[in-house]
């Protein structure tokens, strides 16, 4: 009987599977880089209305409202060093951090584990201006009805990418609304922008950077990889439009979000020549010692 009930259970359970797989599972999508582009685009005559609070002498709180109406949160400091123009770094955190990471150790008891606090540190200590936002549904944009869990569910067991999609998209075109308010600011200088990021920070650097072409520097760490069932939102799809001076891509030999393979992929389609590919041992919470990694390329003569 037991034999019996445990055949049913796996003839069940493989019907179950095939159903899945061919009915409800994502399956890759054709996109060109015509698509790509329009997804990512802003209205040409939007100017943002940015506020600056500040919060002491060197720190402001930045807050604005996006091409859609969307309120976004995020901060803005200066290095001690005064000087009449001052490089700039844009940071992205990591999936299901807030951007305050960029600058304290710790939030709510949770540890900054990715170190991007540290990397904020040096580059405000190498006299970088660093500015960084709260991502779609993250930190204070968070929606109680569509908490980050669900939307991966949705992605990964229901099929459904849109979600997933818009929260990508939808930041990096915030990113691109600031930036179009950074770049006329008299105190960036427009010859040194770097923009870096952990994880889905990473992915959403190179897109953003795909599509402003002042950012000379790109330092995504860690960034996933991602297929072409999602194919709008996979970096792999944008390394033909992404000119930047200057790519240093940081992984891991044992990344549970990308092999070693894809990474090493990923490297090689960057068509840009002043190009490093660092790996560290480990997975993907890279060691602290990535911090001085990034230090010693960026300020070592090539």
């Amino acid at each position: 009987m037991k034999i019996k009930i445990t055949i049913a259970l796996i003839f069940l359970g493989s019907i179950a599977f095939v159903f899945w797989y061919f009915f409800i599972a994502l399956k890759p999508q054709q996109v060109s880089l015509n698509d790509i582009k329009s997804a990512y685009a802003i209205p040409s005559d939007f100017t943002p209305d940015v506020t600056l609070n500040q919060i002491d002498p060197f720190n402001y709180k930045v807050s604005f409202e996006s091409f859609d109406g969307a309120v976004v949160n995020g901060q803005i400091s200066f290095p001690v060093t005064k000087s009449e123009k001052y490089p700039l770094a844009m940071g992205v955190s990591a999936m299901g951090r807030n951007y305050n990471r960029w600058w304290i150790d710790s939030y709510k008891g949770r540890p900054t584990i990715s170190n991007v606090n540290k990397l904020g540190s040096m580059l405000l200590n190498n006299g970088y201006v660093l500015v960084a936002i709260d991502a779609r549904l993250h930190g204070s944009r968070k929606d109680p009805e569509l908490p980050l869990q669900d939307i991966m569910n949705d992605l990964h067991f229901f099929g459904n990418r849109t979600p997933y999609q818009n929260m990508i998209i939808n930041t990096v075109k915030d990113y691109r609304v600031l930036f179009s308010w950074l770049k006329t600011q008299k105190f960036v200088d427009k010859n040194n922008i770097l923009m870096a990021g952990y994880s889905m920070g990473g992915q959403v650097s190179l897109l953003t950077s795909a599509f402003e072409r002042e950012i000379s520097t790109v330092i995504p760490i860690v960034p996933p990889y991602i297929d072409d069932k999602i194919a709008l939102v996979a970096p792999k799809n944008i390394t033909k439009i992404l000119k930047a001076e200057r790519i240093l891509l940081l992984t891991s030999d044992d990344d549970e979000y990308a092999t070693t393979q894809q990474n090493s992929e990923l490297f090689q389609s960057f068509e840009t020549k002043n190009k490093e590919h660092i790996i560290f041992e480990g997975n993907h919470i890279l060691p602290e010692s990535y911090v001085q990694s990034i230090q010693n390329w960026l300020f070592t003569e090539s």
